[in-house]
């Protein structure tokens, strides 16, 4: 299982010019290299007896140049650049493989960040030890025991940061709820007790973050929102500063900690409500829902993207991996909100503004979003069953509800505040 994790960095001076002159480095290299390969491709194109650009290519031929062209890039660890262009041959992989999209260069201000091989760099208590710099303090100790892979320096709001990748398989960094079974094997008995007993529905909304089968309504902290009126001034501050001049850099910065105030507020609120789930319940029903598309709401788009359904539902697959429950994703047409979660009687239509709705068949009474959790959690269990071969497993409506495997690599971060 791999796990990073995210550590603030306490440097003097000296060493945030450092990490910025090798966070600098890595951008030129990863944009140099894509500029080259996209260079040979085209040339490869026009002639297939050429060989197609590779990541190993691009490291031999910029070793090879960079004394003469470029010597000043021997001023840092040379793990920077390389490991930049490691990076751009894994960019492309994710590409073809329809993973992601195709690479963009690196802007300065944006992406700010180099990685360092785990042979590169040691740890000492709160102490990374980073080539031709030295020991830089850490604001805390790393939390994982296990293999450490590599380690990730970038810079946040003029805030460095060292997000540290181990490979681990100690679970005690896990949140554990009074009477909850400490070693590996009873969490995995545990998490076969009646599915009955540890399912849940999650209905995401804007008005409240989730709302439970259970009936608990949990809200959002809307960081976006209750900052706006500071956001916004900072931003008419910028704009009447004179481009290029030290004012207006200070006026950027002081805007950019805003943002990462904002991204922190709503990251720990989804760290704390996901953690909570996946402690609490073993398999949980969510939605597939359309992001992007409910985004074109001008009404709607600033507080569906304050709430972070995404992150949401990222964070949700892997821990619920890490503690060997399962996530069961509703297909996208799924009628959760019109299907009453009694009788199972669908209506036409429903629209957005009707909170709450009488069923006309058995004339029980649902709050919309208590109603869609329930038939989220009903689908999650019926899936549950039916994937055993059991009871359900006979003829019911297809849904694209699929569980999250318990056998992918994990990824989990704290964001240090």
């Amino acid at each position: 299982m791999l796990i990073a994790h995210q550590i603030a960095l306490d440097p003097n001076n000296a060493q945030a010019t450092y990490l910025a002159r090798a966070a600098g480095v890595a951008r030129f290299a990863y944009n140099w290299a894509l500029a080259e390969w996209k260079r040979q491709y085209e040339a490869h194109k026009l002639d297939l007896t050429l060989p197609k650009p590779s990541q190993a290519a691009l490291r031999r031929q910029l070793n090879a140049v960079k004394r003469e062209q470029f010597p000043w890039m021997l001023e840092v660890t040379k793990n920077a650049p390389q490991m930049a262009i490691i990076q751009l041959g894994q960019a492309f992989q994710n590409f073809f493989a329809g993973r992601a999209k195709y690479p963009q260069f690196r802007k300065k201000g944006q992406h700010d960040r180099f990685s360092l091989s785990n042979d590169q760099f040691s740890l000492d208590d709160s102490r990374i030890r980073i080539p031709n710099l030295g020991w830089v303090r850490m604001r805390e100790t790393l939390r994982f025991a296990g293999k450490i892979l590599s380690a990730t320096v970038s810079c946040v709001a003029d805030r460095w940061l060292v997000s540290i990748t181990v490979d681990t398989q100690d679970n005690s960094h896990l949140p554990q709820a009074e009477n909850e079974p400490q070693d590996e094997n009873q969490v995995k008995g545990e998490f076969r007790r009646s599915q009955d007993q540890g399912a849940v529905g999650v209905d995401l909304g804007v008005k409240a973050l989730a709302t439970l089968s259970t009936g608990e309504s949990i809200p959002g902290p809307k960081p976006h929102q209750a900052l706006l009126n500071r956001l916004r001034r900072l931003s008419r501050s910028l704009s009447r500063k004179q481009k290029g001049s030290a004012n207006r850099k200070k006026a950027k910065a002081r805007l950019a900690k805003l943002h990462a105030r904002i991204a922190n507020i709503r990251s720990d609120a989804l760290h704390q409500l996901t953690t909570d789930l996946t402690r609490r319940f073993h398999t949980i029903g969510i939605e597939d829902l359309n992001v992007k598309g409910m985004v074109r709401n001008r009404s709607l788009a600033r507080s569906i993207a304050d709430m972070g359904f995404f992150e949401f539902r990222r964070q949700l697959d892997y821990k619920a991996a890490m503690r060997g429950g399962q996530v069961i994703v509703a297909d996208r047409w799924y009628p959760s909100s019109k299907t009453c979660s009694g009788c199972g009687h669908r209506l036409d239509e429903l629209p957005l503004s009707a909170r709450e709705w009488t069923c006309p068949h058995c004339g029980a009474n649902h709050d919309r979003d208590v109603n869609a959790a329930i038939n989220l959690r009903n689908l999650a269990v019926s899936s549950t069953v039916s994937a055993c071969g059991e009871e359900g497993s006979g003829r019911r409506r297809k849904t694209g509800a699929k569980p999250a495997s318990a056998k992918q690599e994990v990824s989990f971060v704290h964001v240090c505040t």
